[in-house]
């Protein structure tokens, strides 16, 4: 069979690869603890399920206007205008089924073959290979560990060229979980816009920060030139609602058109019933959120420090979302070890799944979800620490 060169360009998603195999493994007898995947393990809120129950039950089960449900884009508007400051009128705004396909849609209607996109690595598995598959180049620019994992200003104008046409800003990040402070953002907007760059800016963990910081969209930053901002989101992070399928972008209403036409011609419409139950996710308030915040952090506090007292493992504290990213070249003894070889290691021996750092970039590191129960991690650190013993012992 010949397949066309953009299906053998890319590969699958490693994140879901390794989730599948921990499911085959599970399935098969074995007990493996599974933090490769960011799925939160809190249910959806109840009251979002009986808006979704209604939803079928007063039969609003058909098609949607391509761009979304009219009650959902006002709602979406309306938070982000209270929770940060962005003012958006419902024709800037597009309803997709996933933040992913958000993403997929904005690189479709961005990117032409030849464009280079600058990725900030580490990065997320599927940002480089949307970019390759509208035939545009990934440009990664470093983002080193002693910096916090954050792009510094000097760095990202040295790497814009003449065909640079976007940067895909994560924050907080996926996969080491740092955050943004809005005097980070400023100079990052400034030479953006000052150099005629496009900034998409992945906000999926937005709502989910610890320590008490405050959360700034790069669109909201002074220094942005809001006609070449593009903000991706969705529900399915902080609202517990993966499976439902929901995401949505708000910029300048020629983007969010062509978008628009992408998406008339591939998925059409998101799911009418998960739109009516996100109109009244949208109606939480970040109270409502903050106990799922709390429970995150507090799993943070315990994957950290159980980390740091591992030989050969280092790990920086994550500022928000649910991921720890340790370098673990060290780990298994006096050679320097990858995260291919831990992960590999880990799952063999302690029956516990991770993702390698060479699916983001990082060769050193691997990923670890701690969006799972807290006796389920302490049980899964405490499998890791006794399997490493044992091979240094042995």
């Amino acid at each position: 069979m010949t397949l066309s060169e953009r299906a053998r360009r890319i590969g699958m998603s490693p994140t879901l690869r390794i989730s599948s195999l921990a499911g085959e493994m599970r399935a098969a007898g074995d007990d493996v603890l599974d933090f490769s995947a960011g799925q939160p393990d809190f249910p959806t809120p109840e009251r979002v399920k009986q808006a979704g129950k209604r939803a079928i039950e007063e039969n609003r089960t058909g098609y949607t206007a391509n761009q979304g449900l009219p009650e959902f884009r006002a709602a979406i508007a309306a938070m982000l205008e209270r929770e940060r400051g962005l003012s958006y009128d419902a024709d800037e705004i597009l309803v997709s089924p996933g933040a992913k396909a958000s993403l997929y849609f904005a690189a479709t209607a961005l990117f032409d073959p030849g464009d280079e996109v600058l990725v900030p690595s580490p990065y997320w598995v599927t940002y480089p290979e949307q970019v390759r598959l509208c035939g545009a180049v990934p440009v990664f620019v470093d983002c080193p560990e002693s910096n916090g994992f954050k792009l510094d200003p000097s760095d990202l104008e040295k790497a814009i060229g003449p065909r640079t046409k976007a940067l895909l800003l994560n924050y907080p990040s996926n996969p080491t979980g740092i955050c943004y402070a809005a005097q980070e953002l400023s100079p990052l907007a400034e030479i953006c816009g000052r150099l005629g760059v496009w900034i998409v800016a992945d906000e999926i963990y937005s709502r989910l920060i610890f320590d008490g910081r405050t959360f700034t969209s790069v669109a909201a930053v002074d220094a942005a030139d809001r006609e070449r901002v593009l903000v991706i989101d969705g529900m399915s992070k902080a609202y517990s609602m993966t499976g439902w399928r929901i995401g949505y972008a708000a910029g300048p209403r020629e983007l969010i058109a062509a978008m628009g036409r992408v998406q008339s011609h591939s998925t059409s419409n998101a799911t009418s019933i998960s739109q009516w139950a996100s109109v009244e996710a949208l109606k939480l308030t970040a109270a409502d959120l903050q106990s799922r915040v709390d429970e995150f952090q507090e799993r943070r506090d315990v994957i950290v420090s159980a980390l740091r007292e591992l030989p050969g493992v280092t790990c920086c504290n994550p500022e928000g979302s649910f991921y720890a990213f340790p370098r673990v070249t060290g780990c298994l003894g006096e050679e320097r070890s990858s995260g291919e070889q831990v992960a590999a290691f880990l799952l063999e021996q302690a029956k516990v799944a991770v993702v390698p750092g060479e699916a983001f970039g990082a060769a050193e590191h691997v990923r670890m979800s701690y969006a799972l129960g807290m006796d389920r991690l302490q049980q899964g650190l405490g499998r890791i620490s006794r399997a490493l013993a044992e091979r240094r012992a042995g």
